[in-house]
């Protein structure tokens, strides 16, 4: 058959329009219909109307996707407006992500019972509103509580969006809206650091949640106004699962935070992290039971039975490690080991956001043209290729010597981003979507939780390593150890007067601590780039799509 006439039938299939009869159809997907039905409906018509009310709902979800990352570089300015330890403000991060990781699987089915229009617009009214609050927050308790609501809510904004792309715009436009929208969801991580630095530096870090006002009110009525998708069943509701869903609270919410604070508090030596992890294991156990007993599922699980979906998740798994983990450790570098406040650190760190942005378009063509296989492979041995370079670096390393791997990075990232969606939904029946691309989002999220929970770890056990070698070698007796301290204790003198000599200890002893974090970088990047390497083994077991298969939503 010609590759237009498989074209023809891939399109009726993904529309649920029975296929004229042909030997040895590889859509793979029920071909219940064959026998007849109804004719095929005619392709959704872009309008100037959906087409604003589709742009509203793609800035809703890179606000909500943006606000992960845009206090990142800014946290030590909220600490000291909050008044908070160093241990206490890193929860500015991980109750938003605690909260939104248990939105994300849910929101699939709260868009079938509430539709688009009336889903988005309560999360996007809900997501400005928590934002106004934590802008308002003077003590850490009270930001802790409006940033957990602030990722509760806005969590309901991404599958909405992803949704929409393939419901209202026609087949031959689909790959171009999954670059716009791969660009979204791997952009707003990225630069939430640049953004955040700015912001903070120019005006205050209350603007990092003023700047959601206006934009987020905007996206609010446009919506209500505009939005026109879909229609809700009201009855899902009265179904709803109440046991898997406080299966899923205590499953996914205890797991966020053994992931975020475990490395920190000595995993299992900690009495909160082992009762938090039996927690979610007990969550998770009532949560699988319920969505594989319950008449009407909470989440679909059902997908996994596609081998397509089930290696797909594993590669979005992995990715999210690239996406969230990378975007952490260029800031952890710039700011321990070079001392960048937050505006220098968002200035160097823009360059994978740059490169995305100039690929997006690029791969949107090859997405068309070329086997997606390939651009998976590409993408995550580009991601190898850019750790390898990463593994040399020294303490010296600043905007010039980060650029290439940064710009590499950019560029994989959308390499792997867009195929990886075709893949992993191109052959899932339509009525499956929703829930599908819920957990497939669901995992890009849980690939970044535990990418982080590795490199802490990773990071603090082969810094401790490398700095017991290093002190073998700064020792009483040593020469080149003693020399060293001398010329120091000289040089402070004139500063220090007779508390030299113990200035010179402490900075030496600085520069040991410093040094073996360096190392400890080296090390991780070494770990990562065999991961992703590895990884790449994964794509020869995804049947290649259909020739013409459309892309379909991430969630």
């Amino acid at each position: 058959m010609s590759d237009g006439a498989s074209s023809d039938r891939s399109t009726a299939d993904l529309v649920r329009v029975p296929p004229r009869p042909a030997a040895g159809s590889s859509s793979g997907l029920p071909d219940a219909g064959s026998r007849g039905g109804p004719p095929a409906p005619p392709e959704p018509e872009v309008t100037p109307r959906r087409l604003i009310a589709f742009f509203a709902l793609v800035f809703g979800m890179f606000m909500a996707i943006l606000d992960i990352q845009i206090v990142s570089s800014s946290l030590s300015e909220i600490q000291a407006g909050l008044s908070a330890s160093p241990d206490e403000i890193s929860w500015v991060q991980t109750s938003y992500l605690i909260a939104e990781v248990i939105m994300i699987p849910l929101s699939g089915y709260l868009a079938r019972a509430m539709s688009t229009r009336v889903l988005f617009s309560i999360s996007a009214a809900g997501f400005t509103a928590a934002s106004v609050l934590c802008a308002t927050a003077t003590t850490l308790p009270e930001m802790i509580t409006y940033r957990a609501l602030q990722g509760f809510i806005g969590g309901g904004m991404i599958p909405t969006a992803f949704a929409a792309a393939y419901t209202i715009f026609p087949r031959r436009l689909q790959p171009a809206i999954m670059a716009l929208v791969g660009l979204t969801v791997t952009l707003a991580p990225t630069i939430g650091p640049t953004v955040g630095g700015y912001l903070t530096e120019l005006l205050s870090w209350h603007w990092l949640f003023l700047i959601n006002v206006v934009p987020g009110a905007a996206a609010t009525l446009i919506a209500w106004t505009m939005v026109d998708f879909d229609q809700p069943d009201w009855s899902l509701l009265k179904r709803l699962d109440l046991a898997a869903l406080l299966g899923l609270a205590v499953f996914l919410g205890p797991l966020e935070y053994v992931l975020e604070e475990g490395s920190r508090d000595d995993w299992f030596q900690d009495d909160t992290i082992r009762f938090l992890t039996v927690a979610s294991v007990f969550g998770a156990a009532l949560f699988f039971w319920r969505c594989f007993t319950a008449r009407e599922p909470l989440v679909d699980l059902r997908a996994y039975q596609n081998r397509n979906f089930a290696v797909g998740s594993a590669l979005t798994f992995t990715m999210g490690i690239g996406l969230y983990g990378m975007t952490y450790l260029y800031p952890v570098f710039l700011g321990r080991v070079r001392g960048y406040d937050s505006l220098q650190i968002g200035e160097t760190v823009f360059v994978s956001g740059l490169f995305m942005f100039l690929t997006a378009p690029v791969v949107g063509i090859l997405s068309r043209k070329m086997d997606p296989r390939y651009l998976i492979a590409a993408g995550f041995l580009g991601f190898a290729l850019s750790c390898i370079d990463l593994s040399y670096i020294t303490k010296d390393w600043a905007f010039w010597e980060l650029f290439a791997p940064q710009a590499l990075r950019g560029v994989s990232l959308m390499m792997c981003m867009v195929p990886i969606n075709v893949v992993s939904l191109a052959t899932l029946p339509p009525d499956k979507l929703k829930n599908a691309s819920g957990l497939f989002n669901l995992m890009r999220n849980l690939g970044g939780a535990f990418g982080l929970a590795f490199i802490n770890t990773f990071l603090n056990e082969r810094q401790d390593i490398h700095m017991l070698h290093l002190r073998e070698h700064v020792t009483w007796g040593r020469q080149v150890a003693e020399e060293r301290l001398a010329g120091m204790t000289q040089t402070l003198s004139d500063r220090l007067g007779s508390d030299a000599e113990l200035g010179a200890v402490k900075q030496l002893s600085n520069n040991v601590r410093q040094q073996g974090l360096v190392l400890s970088f080296g090390d991780l990047f070494w770990a990562l780039t065999i991961l992703f390497a590895v990884i790449v083994v994964l794509v020869p077991l995804v049947r290649r799509p259909t020739p013409g298969a459309a892309a379909t939503p991430a969630h």
